[in-house]
């Protein structure tokens, strides 16, 4: 019987190792790449094409650096685009914990971009500060393509994606998982205050206790010396 026990016990503490284990290594942000069917307006007419979009988070201060890259280009040029003359722009809509969008920003294109040829996006960054805690969705939003010195494309997904990342925000001061603060209000107390019920008080209850007994105590040898005095 001694072996089985110490066996059991062994086992509840391995299994409870490894619970650990996995709540450790569960991950904070799941990421999915997502075919983004976007419909362009541009200065030529209507364009469209099918991108896959990934969106990443990087913890950074008190918030997370978020990237979107693009793996295609969502439109073209008639014309040839000179060295640093494109810059794209994006909205990610938020979801879940939060709301509104984030706006993310792209860099000038590195070299001349040739005409009727997909315009590339590459990556682009914004910045995210959570407001309170909890599972936070980012889904691609209006892309805009800026060149030539006007928003020469303007497109918004027409197949309604899927969130491309969900983010698990945890440790926001104020936030849902936040203890309430403690109750500083004085040491008055007040007609309504609640009884004390913790193990202070009830060391405090019994000490008055024995001392109720030792007076009585007292008092009773003091009457049994007095009588046997007379």
């Amino acid at each position: 019987m001694p072996n089985r026990r110490r066996t059991a016990a062994a086992l509840t503490a391995a299994a409870a190792m490894t619970g650990a284990a996995v709540l450790a290594s569960a991950p904070a942000a799941q990421a999915a790449v997502v075919d983004v069917n976007y419909a362009c307006e541009t200065k030529i007419g209507p364009k469209g094409a099918v991108s896959p979009v990934d969106i990443k988070a990087v913890k950074s201060g008190s918030g997370y650096t978020i990237t979107m890259s693009f793996e295609k280009g969502v439109s073209d040029s008639p014309v040839e685009l000179p060295k640093g003359v494109m810059t794209p722009r994006a909205e990610l809509v938020l979801g879940g914990a939060a709301t509104g969008t984030v706006k993310v920003t792209g860099t000038p294109n590195k070299a001349a971009i040739p005409p009727d040829t997909p315009i590339s996006i590459g990556t682009l960054t914004g910045t995210f500060t959570p407001k309170k805690n909890g599972k936070v969705t980012f889904t691609a939003g209006t892309l805009i393509v800026h060149a030539l010195g006007m928003d020469a494309a303007t497109c918004t997904p027409k197949n309604n994606p899927k969130p491309s990342l969900e983010l698990e925000v945890t440790g926001v001061s104020g936030g849902d998982d936040t203890p309430p603060p403690a109750d500083d209000s004085g040491s008055g107390g007040s007609g309504d205050e609640l009884p004390k019920t913790g193990p202070l008080d009830s060391a405090m209850a019994l000490g008055t206790l024995g001392g109720t007994v030792l007076l009585t105590g007292a008092a009773g040898v003091l009457w049994l010396t007095r009588r046997t005095a007379r």
